[in-house]
């Protein structure tokens, strides 16, 4: 840790170890904050949001002032990124799709053309504002159906291919979709239930089970921590290794992370037939909250906000029109396609959780339709998290490259 002037202004230089080290007591902070103010506990906002945010609004007022700037040494934010998505791609079980049967299906195609529909608003409706497509694309579908993890993989990236602001874009329309997905999502349920007259009940498809099975509990041990930390590790270099190759051979840029979360993806789906290694799914789990948790802290304390006032009208624009846009797409094409009745409702909700905010958002929504109505939809809480979390990324992500990547040139 230095102090070191830079054009012109103090400033702070934090080492590899200061800046992991300013990232886990923010985190503890944002935990702090979230428990004590329950606002960010009902709108789902992330612990590592609320205490890197804060950091980042104090970075902004001193350099603003005048006073001190700071500089990180963020070596380990892209490892822990890449990790990161890698559990997610392990829980891309394609077999659990058998037990959600043709509602899931349905849902699961609804999820992908909204995702594809995010990034063709976002990119249209930036043009028309005058700022760069690839913008309104970090203000669809990395934000909105990617939230904040994906907000803070992409923003760097399409940054490092010249389009600036594009990380303090993406993570201001994922905190905005974070607050506007946990607020909307239970009234249009409840717009859809009163409008149609529905009946308060479940409509269980036949020879469906909507009960997963987890398997027994095992404890997080020094090595079961090891097993899967070694093999999350080789899954991230064979996406790297794959990740390099896509790009030397045609120029497309395929982030590390994606490759390892595709490639953890088809490890998943052939262990769950050959049954090679015995995935230890708690502490997978705590890979990845600790993962998530310090990458994101990363990401988000070193936002430049300042960079955001050039673009705050048309971001306003653009997330208007996709919210808009989300309500009207799940109120009539997904509600009738997934059968107009109770069951639909609760997992239109859902998707206006997961779709502009996160699965945190959509679980929230769902169990505030359940509690009010005193039916909980076993159908809606099978299907939706099983998509917004995992099965929307097999799309989703290539979806979100294929654009970058074709607005960037």
């Amino acid at each position: 840790m230095s102090f070191e002037v830079i054009k012109g202004l103090l400033t702070l230089k934090l080492s590899l170890v200061g800046t992991t080290a300013l990232a886990v007591v923010l985190y503890l902070f944002g935990n702090l904050i979230r428990k004590r103010v329950p606002f960010f506990v009902k709108f789902c906002i992330p612990a590592p949001v609320i205490g890197g945010f804060s950091f980042a609004l104090l970075a902004w007022l001193l350099r603003s002032s005048g006073i001190l700037g700071f500089s990180f040494d963020t070596t380990l934010q892209s490892p822990l990124m890449i990790a990161f998505f890698t559990t997610v791609g392990l829980a891309g079980s394609l077999g659990l799709v058998k037990k959600g049967g043709k509602t899931l299906i349905v849902y699961l195609v609804g999820c992908w053309i909204l995702a594809i529909s995010q990034n063709l608003i976002g990119s249209t409706v930036a043009k028309f504002t005058g700022i760069h497509p690839v913008l309104g694309v970090m203000a669809g579908a990395v934000s909105l159906e990617g939230g904040h993890g994906a907000a803070s993989a992409f923003g760097p990236t399409v940054e490092n291919m010249g389009v600036n602001g594009a990380f303090v874009v993406a993570i201001a329309s994922a905190t905005y979709g974070l607050i506007a997905g946990g607020l909307l999502g239970g009234p249009l349920a409840k717009w859809l239930i009163e409008r149609f007259n529905l009946e308060i009940k479940t409509d269980e498809e036949e020879g469906i089970s909507y009960e997963i099975d987890k398997g027994e509990s095992e404890p997080v041990t020094s090595n079961s921590l090891i097993n899967m930390s070694g093999l999350i590790l080789v899954i991230m270099v064979l996406g790297e290794l794959i990740a390099g190759y896509i790009k030397n051979i045609t120029n497309f840029v395929l982030p590390g992370y994606i490759g390892a979360m595709f490639i953890a993806v088809i490890f998943r789906n052939i262990n769950d037939v050959l049954k090679l290694v015995n995935i230890k799914w708690n502490t997978v789990d705590v890979i990845s909250d600790f993962s998530l948790g310090i990458f994101l802290s990363m990401a988000m304390m070193s936002l430049k906000i300042w960079e955001l006032a050039s673009l705050a009208l048309p971001l306003v624009i653009i997330l208007v029109v996709q919210t808009i846009f989300i309500l009207l797409y799940a109120a009539f094409l997904l509600f009738p396609l997934l059968g107009r009745n109770y069951d639909a409702a609760v997992m239109c909700s859902g998707l206006v959780g997961h779709g502009l905010g996160a699965t945190p958002n959509a679980l929230a929504n769902m169990n505030a339709v359940c509690e009010r109505y005193g039916v909980v939809s076993k159908k809606a809480f099978l299907i939706v998290p099983l998509c917004g979390a995992a099965l929307i990324d097999l799309v989703g992500i290539p979806n979100i490259v294929w654009f970058i990547n074709y607005l960037v040139k």
